[in-house]
Formats: C-alpha cells, structure tokens, sequence
C-alpha cells in the first residue's frame, strides 16, 4: 500500500486516539471539539497536496469498492480519484478487519468520498460495481440491514455536502483499481 498523506494520517488519529492526556490538559476542549479541529487541519493539508500537484479538484470522479474473504470476512476499502479530465488524484485503500461485503462496500464508498471533501471537490461523480449500495443511496432499495443504515446516513450526509452528485453502478472490469485497492489492504494486513 502506498504511504499515506499527511492528512490520511491526521483523520486517522482523529477518528481512532483517545486524547486522554490531550483532554485533561484542555478541560475546556470536548473530544468532539479536538476531532474537529484535526480534521480541519487534514482538509488544509489535502488541498495543499492538491494544489501543489497542480490538480483541479473541484470536479472529482470517484470509483470506489469493498471486498471481504468470506461474508462475514477478512474486509478491506478501496476508493481511487480522478480530476474530471482524467488524472489520477489518488488510491486509497483501508483494512477493515472482520466486516460482510456490503459494509466493506459502503466504507470504500465513505473513504472515496470523505477524500473528496477534503480535497474541496463541488462536484462528484461516483461509479461503484455494488449494485445494492447505488440503488439504496438513489432510494430505489430501502436499507434493511441495520448494520448497513449507518453507513448509509454517513454516506447521505457526505453527498449532501456536493453541489452535484452522480451515482453510477459499472461493472466490475470498469472498476478494477478500487477492487484492486480494497483486496490489497486486506492482503497487506493479514
């Protein structure tokens, strides 16, 4: 797996630290406030990057994708960005420990999209092979899965902050670098 950035490694310690020492130190900083602010510092260090690599962010295209050895198995994420005239922006791929497929699915989906916003995208298009993940988020399927309907509220909540979205289901050959990413994190952390 590639290194990760800077701000991949930034949201990561927000979302998975404790901050115990961090908190006693600032008693009036709530954990939510502290998790905030490194995500703020992982958005201005994204679009840095970006910008420093000379890359036109604001039109993303994101394919995206979740494989589990196994149902329930060994999962891993997958997502890989491109500028809206086709270059490469990044693959990122993330181990997700003992998950079903579809909620590995749903995480590629989250890890595409949470880069997009980091990197200032207005604009996304979404392409994934999980035809159950498209649908529902179009509201063509209703979730049933309450394991899945987390998820998807997250995945809502994150298109929501696009001034425009489009959803595409393609079919697996069209998506073999995000498939690629999610089957390499887990290959990598077994």
């Amino acid at each position: 797996m590639a290194r990760p950035s800077p701000a991949e490694v930034l949201r990561f310690i927000a979302e998975n630290e404790s901050f115990e020492r961090t908190l006693a130190a600032y008693p009036d900083l709530s954990l939510q406030d502290l998790r905030e602010l490194l995500h703020a510092v992982a958005r201005a260090a994204s679009r840095r990057e970006s910008q420093a690599l000379g890359l036109d962010t604001t039109r993303l295209r994101i394919f995206c994708d979740g494989a589990a050895r196994g149902n329930p198995g060994p999962a891993g994420a997958g997502a890989v960005l491109y500028t809206a005239d086709g270059r490469l922006v990044e693959r990122l791929g993330r181990y997700l420990g003992h998950k079903t497929n579809n909620h590995a699915e749903y995480q590629g989906l989250l890890l595409g999209l949470q880069r997009a916003v980091e990197l200032g995208a207005r604009e996304v298009e979404v392409y994934a092979d999980s035809e159950l993940l498209v649908r529902q988020l179009r509201g063509e399927y209703r979730v049933r899965s309450e394991g899945l309907l987390p998820l998807w509220q997250r995945a809502r909540e994150l298109l929501g902050r696009f001034d425009r979205v489009r959803l595409a289901h393609v079919p697996r050959e069209k998506n073999r670098e995000a498939d690629e990413m999610s089957n390499r994190a887990i290959d990598e952390r077994l």
